[in-house]
């Protein structure tokens, strides 16, 4: 008896042993996309660590997928010797990590039909939350409401701005329109690229602009919520154009930056300054694209007619000032958005009249600026032009060939990820870096949706997953999101809030070796000085971790282009 109590005693052991999960230590050494891979798609992660076999488990520690780590290749933008983990067969929908050596896990990750539903919505969200002029109200903001700020009905015409029918000191109201990034103020420039790059989301990937509820306060209308809240800000773009003579104001803006405060503290005078060249004509260029959708709707062709009739105005007057560059007066220190080529400017804006009018004049200036332009960025917005030419249902400009251009450049950018041991075709580092992999994405799919060729989506993908966490530091950029995202971005509300968690779906500049030191000589953060790992996740480093509009743009096609196929 005593014999057969023994042995039951270490059965019931052995199985409770058996029953119990091994418990791994995570470590931010296996790089994942923290937001998870889709069930049908490629799915890669990699390791800094000498590993040479990994297995997958899933949510109740059963092992799922076994296989050996890649050959160690040698990434000299991190200065890390990695290793691949590929575990593309692993489709069945769940919540899994990755081990290494029996002992090392990854943060969990999902697979899923739809991995990047929630981050394709707080992307275009962000920019609710960026909005000037209006309260964010509890039921749409939840922890991050806040009161209004920057009513922008008293503002200035500064010296540099003044004309004879609105001299210096005249008051205009100008409300609306998205804060630009970390800052309190507004601009022309940079709001033409997010507003056009939103409005191409919308026209690509109609029904999911028509499916998802972004719960703002024009949530339930006719419209979708992602048209309304470009409208939101493309309304104040073209308030920003003086009616008197076409020209376009620069910005709206401080005399410098506000402090770390909230909206409806700041109570500093606000300016239109200056009219240039390049506020313009990217007025004139987004204005031209929009009244092409808004069209489509009843209710906006009120709207629509204002867009064409602004945009003539703003490209008239270029015409008679072809290159009046912005450079900050002296006294105003804030958002320069100075511009040392205005030739892509005029290649844009002449599309986009041309294809909103079918003008013969405007297409042969599109001749006239046409050239090679490369992947685009607020400084560069050519490339834009040839997304609008080659994606409209129209014979095109004789002698233009947009949509080889577009290809051209996706083939290139396909060449560097090959070589790349991350998978990523990103070769320089320069300020807002994140945003530069996002418009690569972008160019991917459309170079996917002018071919059908599924290697540039493919590509597109791998860009999203640098974003979210596949990358040499092992954050996922976009704030609210992953296990390991940005925390202290460079946000004023966000600074100043008191809310721990930053506001969500914001995507941070990223590595930059342009600025080594934008902490100041006293502080105790060093940046590395390898490119892939030069960030640091801390308000005071603007070069790497500060917000924009025209950041969250390109992630926003980006995740929605992914999303919808």
């Amino acid at each position: 008896m005593k014999y057969n109590l023994i042995i039951t005693c270490s059965v019931a052991m052995f199985l409770l042993a058996c029953g119990k999960q091994k418990q791994f230590t995570e470590t931010n050494d296996i790089r994942i996309d923290q937001c998870g891979y889709q069930c049908d798609g490629e799915k890669m992660a990699f390791t800094t660590l000498p590993a040479s076999a990994f297995e997958i488990i899933d949510n109740e520690g059963n092992s799922v997928y076994k296989g050996k780590v890649g050959e160690p290749q040698y990434w000299a933008d991190a200065n890390d010797t990695i290793r691949r983990i590929d575990f593309s067969d692993v489709c069945a929908e769940g919540t899994y990590k990755i081990v290494i050596d029996n002992e090392l896990c990854s943060a969990p990750f999902a697979v899923s039909a739809h991995p990047y539903a929630d981050l394709a919505r707080a992307a275009v969200k962000a920019y609710y939350f960026s909005r000037a002029s209006m309260p964010v109200d509890d039921q749409y903001g939840g922890v991050w409401s806040r009161a209004a700020g920057h009513p922008d009905t008293c503002v200035m015409v500064h010296s540099s701005a003044a004309s004879k029918q609105r001299p210096e000191g005249t008051i205009l109201s100008l409300p609306g329109g998205w804060y630009d990034a970390g800052d309190y103020n507004k601009y022309v420039v940079n709001s033409g690229i997010s507003t056009y790059t939103l409005l191409l989301a919308i026209e690509s990937y109609e029904a999911m602009a028509q499916q998802n509820n972004l719960n703002i306060p024009e949530s339930g209308n006719s419209l979708p919520d992602i048209l309304d809240e470009t409208l939101y800000n493309l309304r104040w773009m073209l308030s920003m154009q003086d009616p008197n003579d076409g020209g376009v104001y620069h910005k709206l803006t401080t005399l410098n930056f506000e402090d770390f405060i909230m909206p409806s503290e700041c109570k500093r005078q606000r300016y239109v300054v200056a009219k240039c060249t390049s506020a313009a004509l990217d007025l004139a260029a987004t204005a031209a694209h929009a009244y092409g959708i808004l069209q489509k709707y009843n209710e906006l062709h009120p709207l629509a007619d204002s867009c064409i009739a602004i945009a003539r105005k703003a490209y008239d007057w270029s015409l008679k000032n072809p290159d009046v560059r912005f450079r900050n007066p002296e006294g105003v220190s804030t958002g320069e958005y100075g511009d040392w080529s205005l030739n892509d400017e005029w290649y844009w804006a002449s599309v986009e009249m041309w294809l909103a009018t079918g003008e013969k004049a405007f297409a042969d200036n599109a001749k006239k600026y046409a050239a090679r332009y490369g992947t685009p960025a607020w400084p560069s917005v050519g490339m834009l032009g040839n997304y609008s030419l080659a994606l409209a249902n129209e014979n095109g400009i004789d002698g233009i060939g947009a949509k080889d251009s577009i290809v051209a450049v996706a083939d290139r950018l396909l060449l560097g990820e090959a070589e790349s041991p991350v998978a990523l075709s990103l070769s320089r580092y320069d300020w807002g870096s994140n945003s530069t992999v996002a418009n690569e994405g972008m160019l991917k799919l459309i170079a996917y949706r002018l071919t059908g060729d599924i290697k540039y989506y493919k590509s597109a993908v791998n860009d999203l997953h640098y974003i979210l966490g596949r990358n040499g530091t092992g954050y996922c950029y976009v704030t609210g999101f992953g296990s390991r995202h940005t925390m202290h971005i460079h946000h004023r509300p966000s600074a100043a809030d008191g809310i721990d968690e930053p506001v969500p779906g914001y995507l941070s500049g990223g590595p930059c070796t342009q600025v080594p030191n934008d902490c100041g000589d006293e502080s105790d953060i060093v940046r590395s000085q390898y490119p892939a790992k030069a960030f640091a996740d801390q308000q005071c480093s603007y070069s790497t971790n500060e917000v924009a509009i025209n950041w969250n743009a390109p992630l926003t096609f980006l995740t929605w282009g992914v999303e919808s196929r």
